[in-house]
């Protein structure tokens, strides 16, 4: 299998690329996750909505992050969110994105929880998570609000730092079980990232029903959920018609959001 890769709006270029250039390519299929879903939800991609594609699966899913030097002063979320709380210019915050992006809204969302006016943070935005992590290690910021996928594989390769929280619903499994959920420590926030594929809007039926049935073979096949736990990744096996009402929704809800920090017009 050829890997094109299309950098640009975290998917805006890729989904624009598919949708006018390539629309009816059986054997194109574009990756995406939450980050392209919440920029659509802000019109960030143009023209394009998120009927503009056919979505076929998702493989996984994984939760935000915030992570800090292993020797950081920090050793809590809520330690962290107090100091910001004291002076707001104490702690610099770092992520992958500008504002209005998965990372910076997770920002946005614990300060807010923590009675913080999410306009006062100091925010640093990085092209991806792996930038930030880089600048979390130089020094060149406190902290990084960024996935625990990304996060858990760098601490795996020997980065010096550590997980000061996690946004899911409940502790996650495995090397994970130790890092408190945001919600233990007084911020009630889940911020899933679903990651998945679609496909171009012209695809025949018989074209999109084959990716459909191949992902679905592919996720129950013996070794499939192993494969998830070595890149720190949960189950969330969506395929075709359910995963299209899992898009829809969660656009929904994203552009909600968008509004509510005023990012969009409501």
């Amino acid at each position: 299998m050829r890997v094109s890769y299309m950098p640009g709006g975290i998917g805006a270029v890729a989904y624009s690329t598919i949708v006018s250039q390539r629309p009816g390519e059986p054997g194109t299929i574009v990756a995406f996750s939450a980050g392209s879903l919440l920029n659509l939800a802000q019109g960030k991609f143009g023209a394009h909505d998120e009927d503009d594609v056919r979505w076929v699966a998702s493989v996984g899913a994984d939760y935000g992050a915030v992570v800090v030097p292993a020797d950081s002063e920090y050793d809590s979320l809520t330690a962290m969110m107090e100091a910001i709380k004291a002076d707001p210019g104490s702690v610099i915050l770092g992520a992958g994105g500008t504002i209005g992006s998965q990372d910076w809204m997770k920002a946005a969302l614990t300060a807010r929880a923590a009675g913080i006016d999410h306009k006062s943070m100091r925010f640093v935005a990085f092209e991806g998570g792996g930038d930030c992590a880089t600048a979390l290690q130089g020094g060149h910021v406190d902290a990084c609000m960024n996935d625990v996928g990304d996060s858990q594989a760098a601490i795996d390769g020997g980065a010096p730092l550590k997980m000061l929280a996690v946004f899911s619903p409940e502790r996650l499994p495995g090397k994970l079980a130790d890092v408190p959920t945001a919600t233990e420590q007084g911020y009630a926030i889940d911020w899933p990232i679903v990651r998945g594929f679609y496909v171009g809007p012209e695809v025949s039926d018989e074209d999109y029903q084959w990716w459909v049935q191949a992902f679905e073979t592919a996720m129950q096949a013996p070794g499939y959920d192993a494969l998830l736990q070595s890149r720190n990744l949960l189950p969330l096996p969506l395929t075709g018609e359910e995963l299209d009402a899992f898009v829809t929704e969660a656009v929904a809800n994203y552009r909600a959001l968008a509004g509510e920090f005023q990012l969009v017009q409501q």
